[in-house]
């Protein structure tokens, strides 16, 4: 019997193992707008970056659309041709693909579309000389340039407190367990020390 009890705590401990190494290679993908283009960003749940991974676009009856690349720091850049919803996957070995959807109506067109610039624009300001295209276009470029190298650090430093707290909730679950077993050796023990 003591043999089955060491045997049915040694399994529980390899599943705990198990599913926290499953666990360590969590993907986490997200999309979001940038313009006209669709950004977005590939890592791991322990705060590795998926580098230089082919993400495909496919639109929802599976037809590709297209294809990109991450660079260094799991970032990659789509620019949309058509108003449908977008779903982006990477393989990225092991059995792990990574899944974002970006939805038609959150699409830079569909709100390009919804506001004429007529209508956007008030009497007042239409008076004022425009700035020119390529201007504002290199502006637009160097803010998503800087605003990107402040988050970069930030998302990284996220994502190692999240899979830092992960670990020790499973280690403590882990100690919450060999407790409860020490627990009831001892008095498993005790009531046969009464009985003798």
């Amino acid at each position: 019997m003591k043999h089955k009890f060491l045997f049915s705590v040694v399994a529980l401990c390899l599943i705990l193992l198990a599913s926290h190494s499953a666990y360590a290679h969590k993907i986490i993908a997200s999309v979001f707008i940038s313009g006209n283009t669709i950004e977005g960003e590939i890592a791991f749940s322990n705060g590795d970056f998926a580098k230089n991974v082919v993400v495909e676009v496919f639109d929802e009856e599976n037809n590709k659309l297209g294809e990109t690349k991450t660079d260094e720091e799991g970032f990659f850049v789509f620019t949309p041709s058509k108003q449908i919803t977008h779903i982006f996957k990477a393989n990225l070995g092991a059995g792990h693909i990574a899944n974002a959807r970006m939805e038609a109506s959150e699409l830079p067109l569909a709100q390009t579309a919804a506001v004429s610039p007529a209508a956007a624009t008030p009497a007042s300001a239409q008076k004022v000389a425009p700035i020119p295209a390529q201007q504002l276009e290199d502006t637009r470029s160097m803010l998503r340039k800087i605003i990107k190298q402040e988050i970069t650090p930030l998302r990284k430093e996220l994502m190692a407190y999240k899979e830092k707290n992960n670990i020790q909730t499973i280690l403590g679950g882990i100690g919450y367990i060999m407790g409860l077993f020490g627990l009831f050796f001892y008095l498993a023990a005790r009531r046969k020390l009464k009985q003798s």
